[in-house]
């Protein structure tokens, strides 16, 4: 497999052939453009791409749709949206005429960015060229309509595409499935999967997952195990992710025993457990506080040489401190540089939250202060967090000095700081000199 150096340097050699044959009598093609210009847009460069489209055009080359539509599927795929739709309309001032391909990738740039009304606008102006989307837009379009909850929408465009002879695919149903089970309307959604099965699509462990997940969200955790127990008698591979899946309804409904009996279940079969799984039944184990369990879990994993991340201590951390094993959290905490790991500033939140809620302000603060000088900027959650402690410890004036630091800083009180605030206020308990500082942050 070639390293990014070897590609770096296949792209120095096929610009420097460029500008020998731009030297000399053999002048470049669109031909050789496009393949240029196709071969920095897989790599990325889109930057490089572009500055080749206006080399084409200096030397009296012009490109056609196929080059143009190469970068803009390009720069959509970055999410460079705007500079896609700026490239589009240089194109079509230039006389050149989008096709399917180039309508496709700027819809599917602009549904990525949730933006459904400006590709509601795209496709109408598509159709209304005469251009009629294939399956991948028809696809795109159904994907974003489903995540937007508009399944009664994404329903009609299937229809749509099957009215005009294009049969949907695998991809097509799963979108319609998710958008279903998004809204917990899982009937809906059993649908969809057997009219793929009555179809003789191939239904895998990706498709079953989806309705998996949706029985879990919706803690439907019966219906979840029957259709597990289903495709695990079937042919159908189950992966990580099927397990996985079916542990966190498990552990959504603490049903933390059953998660357990699973993980066991899917090594046993063959399937290791990755960081997601390991995290999923940590969290489960937490929220239940079966701590002996949960550090026993944690071992496991680092004897299976798969090095827990930052997240599975802050899992590991955060319950303990809701378990009101405050020390033991602090001890863990600290024992993260030994381990190769520093911090973020969520499991710094995490420690500060543990501590307010303990009632050890002073150690919140201290902790607030070592995020800073460790260069882990505090968030406005950060502030929130020791600002309530503080109150809650009945240290309304450090809270106030806190809240000017906050408010220093650019951010705001959220809705249970201001609401304590309020109480404070209706108490006559605050300086009446500070009340145009929390007209300020309750803004």
């Amino acid at each position: 497999m070639a390293s990014p150096a070897d590609s770096e340097d296949r792209e120095a050699d096929a610009v420097g052939i460029l500008n020998k044959m731009e030297s000399g009598d053999c002048k470049p093609d669109v031909v050789t453009f496009g393949t240029l210009v196709k071969g920095l847009c897989m790599k990325g460069n889109n930057t490089e791409a572009i500055q080749l489209l206006r080399k084409m055009e200096e030397g009296g080359c012009k490109p056609g749709i196929v080059i143009y539509s190469t970068i803009i599927d390009s720069l959509c795929k970055d999410t460079m949206v705007v500079d896609a739709m700026n490239l589009f309309s240089e194109m079509m001032s230039k006389c050149i005429e989008p096709d399917i391909i180039t309508y496709t990738s700027l819809i599917h740039g602009v549904c990525k960015l949730g933006e459904w009304k400006e590709a509601a606008r795209l496709f109408n102006e598509m159709v209304s060229k005469g251009i009629f989307p294939n399956l991948q837009t028809f696809s795109v379009l159904i994907d974003t309509l489903c995540k937007e909850g508009l399944v009664g929408k994404a329903k009609s465009m299937v229809e749509m595409m099957t009215q005009r002879d294009i049969e949907p695919n695998t991809v097509t149903y799963n979108s319609l499935m998710d958008g279903y089970c998004l809204r917990g309307e899982m009937r809906e959604a059993k649908k969809v999967l057997e009219l793929m099965l009555r179809k003789g699509y191939t239904v895998d462990a990706y498709s079953y997952n989806i309705l998996i997940n949706g029985y879990c969200k919706h803690k439907r955790i019966d219906e979840a195990v029957l259709l597990f127990e289903e495709i695990s008698s079937s042919r159908v591979i189950l992966n990580v992710v099927t397990y996985t899946t079916l542990m966190d309804g498990f552990c959504k409904v603490g049903r933390t025993q059953d998660a357990q009996k699973l993980f066991s279940q899917m090594q046993a079969c063959g399937h290791f457990p990755n960081v997601q799984a390991y995290a999923v039944l940590l969290g489960g184990l937490c929220k239940n506080q079966q701590f002996p369990e949960a550090i026993q879990l944690l071992r496991d994993m680092e004897s299976k040489k798969l090095k827990p991340n930052i997240v599975i201590y802050a899992i590991l951390i955060g319950g303990l401190c809701i378990g009101g094993k405050v020390d033991s959290a602090r001890d863990l905490f600290r024992s993260l540089s030994s381990r190769g790991l520093q911090p973020n500033t969520r499991t710094y939140n995490i420690m500060i939250s543990g501590f307010c809620n303990g009632g050890l302000t002073n150690e919140a603060v201290k902790l607030l202060k070592e995020m800073e000088e460790k260069g882990c900027s505090p968030n406005g959650w950060t502030y929130n967090i020791i600002i309530r402690g503080f109150f809650n410890n009945n240290e309304p004036s450090e809270a106030m000095g806190l809240i000017q630091q906050m408010v220093g800083k650019g951010f705001s009180a959220d809705a249970s700081t201001t609401e304590l605030i309020i109480d404070l206020l209706s108490k006559d308990k605050v300086d009446p000199a500070l009340l145009p500082l929390i007209e300020r942050i309750k803004g």
